[in-house]
């Protein structure tokens, strides 16, 4: 079925608290896309930001990100009273100032527990035990704190090791402070759950992103070491990158440790199991980042500055995923399948039959025959995206174009000017064979690069971007709505 969405991430949404929220502005964006007949709201990972505000930077990969809870909403379950939280500064409108929030929000949560705690409610308890990943994650998070926000890989020894005695011992000290995060993961739990769905309700579906790596510093690491290649002090030996490119000329070095796949396969892939089944769970459509790196990926030893050196080694292909279909049947995934493509690449996304993705901002080299062209798509089943969360936006893309990349670019699009290119380029997704097309919503907005959401291998400026309140007009709706009927996505 032809079908059509819109990237937006949660942190986006715009209102009072700093960063977009579960609450009303969600809401509301989720009837903004049924008015514009969309079928997808596509998000980036919901899990809780570490160092850089990276969500694909995460302290865990089943967790919420706290800094999503709605604080209205807790206003309303009797938790806040309006002055413990609106009379704070929460920074600016339309942008995400991630140092205050930090420094802010879990004081404010903290009243909310300690509140919660009075109301002999035994909701949260329940949803622990239901959740049993919540317990070594609670820890984890309240030793973080214990430890000024050190990553584990700092803390003393024995809890470092994960010595089952000093955990013990950790578990008894810092329960309350446990309680306290599992709390927080009880309540995000909640919120999506309805906001999910309210939207599903609509006929609309998420689309989430999960990364294929997952961050050093992050619980599985540190519960899991056997799982990873680390040496015996939990070291890394090698870490994941990309190779240098036409794009970076050092390539890029991401630093999440690597995976031991012939330890997960030796488990039935349990762990890669779980993952998705939660995963598919949280949403009804699941993107997996950098599924070339299920073939093969790239190795870089740890401790490099760049991503120059490294080498290549062979993924766990077809294995893993005939492990997961055969634990919990089919599931409805999206392979990001950008990037230096191979033919074992390539009969690897054949095998799996899940839509790989096609991006129009690489498609316009005057030569015209990149495989990103809509005319040169041998198949619909694809996803077509103007760009992702780590492209410009498409009118940022107009202003970096070379003259000739322009030119072709307008020819290729039947449009006169470059300020018409945003909607050019819409409109070439939502016309193409692709099943489904996604475009971000700053497209939709006709914003330039400082909308953008991420550049790649770079640090402080990214996944700032947010909504001002006033964008969801009904003639935007309109005429987005009238775009996706021409060409049959309704």
């Amino acid at each position: 079925m032809r079908a059509s969405g819109i990237l937006l991430h949660i942190s986006s949404l715009s209102g009072d608290y700093g960063i977009g929220k579960l609450g009303k502005q969600a809401y509301e964006f989720a009837d903004f896309l049924k008015k514009a007949g969309q079928k997808y709201w596509q998000i980036l990972p919901v899990s809780p930001t570490s160092y850089g505000d990276s969500p694909y930077q995460s302290f865990s990969t089943h967790a919420g990100n706290p800094y999503f809870i709605d604080l209205e909403t807790l206003e309303d379950e009797g938790l806040l009273k309006p002055d413990e939280y609106k009379t704070i500064d929460w920074g600016t409108k339309g942008s995400i100032d991630y140092g205050l929030i930090y420094d802010k929000l879990f004081d404010v949560l903290r009243i909310a527990y300690n509140r919660y705690k009075k109301s002999g409610d035994s909701a949260c308890d329940r949803f622990a035990k239901e959740n049993g990943w919540t317990k070594d994650y609670g820890l984890f998070m309240a030793l973080k704190f214990a430890h000024n926000g050190a990553a584990w890989y700092e803390w003393e020894k024995p809890l470092r090791m994960f010595n089952k005695r000093e955990v013990e011992k950790a578990r008894a000290k810092y329960s309350d402070d446990i309680g306290f995060w599992t709390f927080l993961q009880y309540e995000y739990a909640k919120q999506w759950s309805a906001l999910k769905s309210y939207v599903n309700e609509l006929g609309i579906e998420f689309i989430g992103d999960i990364p294929i790596y997952v961050a050093y510093d992050s619980v599985e690491v540190w519960t899991h070491p056997e799982l990873f290649y680390l040496d015996e002090s939990k070291t890394p030996i090698d870490v994941a990158g990309c190779p240098p490119d036409a794009f970076t000329a050092k390539g890029q070095l991401w630093g999440n440790p690597l995976y031991r796949w012939d330890a997960m396969e030796e488990q039935g892939f349990k762990w890669w199991i779980e993952r998705l089944k939660s995963a598919c769970t949280t949403y009804d459509v699941v993107r997996i980042d950098h599924f070339r790196g299920f073939e093969s990926y790239y190795t870089i030893p740890y401790g490099s500055e760049d991503a120059i050196i490294g080498e290549w080694r062979k993924g766990p292909g077809m294995k893993l995923f005939k492990a997961v279909k055969a634990a919990i049947g089919k599931q409805r995934i999206i392979a990001e399948d950008l990037g230096f493509i191979t033919k074992d690449v390539a009969k690897l996304l054949k095998a799996s039959t899940f839509p790989g993705m096609k991006v129009l901002e690489f498609a316009f080299d005057p030569n015209g025959d990149s495989d990103y062209l809509p005319h040169n798509y041998k198949s619909s089943n694809c996803v077509c995206y103007t760009g992702t969360h780590d492209n410009e936006t498409a009118l940022g893309w107009v202003k970096s174009a070379s003259r000739k990349e322009l030119k072709f670019c307008r020819d290729y699009l039947n449009v006169k000017r470059n300020k018409d290119i945003p909607w050019g380029m819409i409109r070439a997704a939502w016309a193409s064979i692709a099943d489904t097309s996604i475009a971000q919503m700053q497209d939709f907005l006709e914003l330039d690069s400082t909308a953008r959401m991420n550049i790649p291998s770079t640090v402080g400026d990214n996944w700032k971007w947010r909504m001002t309140g006033d964008e969801l007009s009904d003639e935007l709706a309109e005429r987005i709505y009238n775009l996706t009927k021409i060409y049959a996505r309704i």
